[in-house]
């Protein structure tokens, strides 16, 4: 089965879950920008709860390819982010394991957001040991059919996910499960046993 999707920033459990459920993956390049989408953003568990991390962009109000969208340096999100990352799990089973891997792609400044998360989805992959086939659109199809599975926009910040999907593990903070937030949090807590969790 060949599943399409867009490229998420920091993408979800579910996001890899879905990934790890097809043969061939398929990624939108030739779809135009979403605001408040993942395509800019994701959710870590922090001492404070849920909270989200987002990405500034220029040109986030017009139609554009997502594959132009610059991102905005001027705003210091970058240092925030990464702060905020190592708030919240420098205390986890296997931060020091991954973290020099995920900051290096920050502190290479990418200046493209399509580029930013490309370079994310790249190394989770390599962690995860998620071996498909991934290619990338190179047309715009609206409407997919079989064999074909769509999971665009599937997942969004303003839509319950299914979270009866997701076994509960062990996190930082809180008494109470968060499910599905970034892949960063899963990889954080459980390290190589992530790839398990994903395919069970």
């Amino acid at each position: 089965m060949q599943f399409i999707t867009e490229l998420h920033y920091n993408p979800s459990i579910l996001y890899f879950q879905e990934a790890f459920a097809a043969d061939e993956l398929l990624l939108e390049a030739q779809e135009h920008y979403q605001k408040q989408s993942y395509r800019n953003r994701c959710h870590i568990l922090t001492a404070q709860g849920v909270v989200p991390l987002t990405v500034p962009v220029k040109n986030g109000n017009s139609k554009i390819l997502i594959t132009q969208v610059e991102i905005d340096y001027a705003q210091r999100w970058l240092d925030v982010h990464w702060r905020t990352i190592r708030s919240a799990y420098g205390s986890a089973p296997f931060f020091e394991f991954y973290a020099d891997y995920i900051k290096d792609v920050y502190d290479r400044h990418p200046a493209l957001l399509f580029d930013l998360n490309m370079d994310l989805f790249k190394l989770f992959a390599k962690f995860l040991k998620l071996k498909k086939p991934i290619h990338l659109t190179q047309t715009y199809v609206k409407t997919y059919e079989e064999p074909v599975e769509d999971g665009r926009n599937r997942l969004h910040p303003k839509k319950e996910p299914d979270i009866l999907r997701l076994n509960p593990y062990r996190q930082v903070f809180g008494k109470q499960f968060a499910p599905n937030l970034s892949i960063l949090d899963l990889l954080f807590n459980l390290g190589p046993e992530a790839s398990n969790y994903l395919q069970n």
